[in-house]
């Protein structure tokens, strides 16, 4: 068994998980709600119903949330992404920061030789962490 981040957006779940492909790599499935069989009860929409994006590192899933339906998309919950260096930690961060807010800059800390916090421009919450030397 497995934990899997599952995030939820407010009908732009394709285009942030698109730019989670190019970021992370993997192989990227999407589903709309309308590609669900008739009689399901879903709506006819073009938003997501769900998507996962299978990386090496594991699975990131997300949906958006549906055209009725109030959320607060990634308000409470930030996801850990650990790279196995400094560099990495850092490209990764900057691509995540592109168009976000700082929270964090991303530098050395006493637990981690790189660490930063970002909300991305699609609202979710990353910390960036290379793994410390052994």
């Amino acid at each position: 068994m497995s934990f899997a981040p599952y995030i939820h957006f407010q009908g732009n779940c394709r285009e942030a998980m698109t730019f989670y492909a190019e970021v992370f790599g993997g192989t990227l499935e999407i589903m709309t709600f309308a590609d669900a069989p008739a009689g399901s009860g879903m709506p006819a929409s073009n938003r997501v119903m769900h998507a996962t994006l299978t990386t090496p590192q594991g699975p990131l899933m997300a949906s958006d949330f549906p055209e009725s339906m109030e959320g607060d998309p990634q308000k409470a919950v930030s996801i850990s992404r650990f790279e196995p260096d400094v560099e990495t930690g850092r490209k990764t961060f900057d691509r995540l920061a592109e168009g976000g807010a700082m929270i964090m800059p991303y530098g050395e800390t006493f637990f981690s030789p790189g660490f930063g916090m970002v909300q991305d421009r699609f609202g979710t919450h990353w910390m960036v962490m290379s793994q410390p030397p052994r």
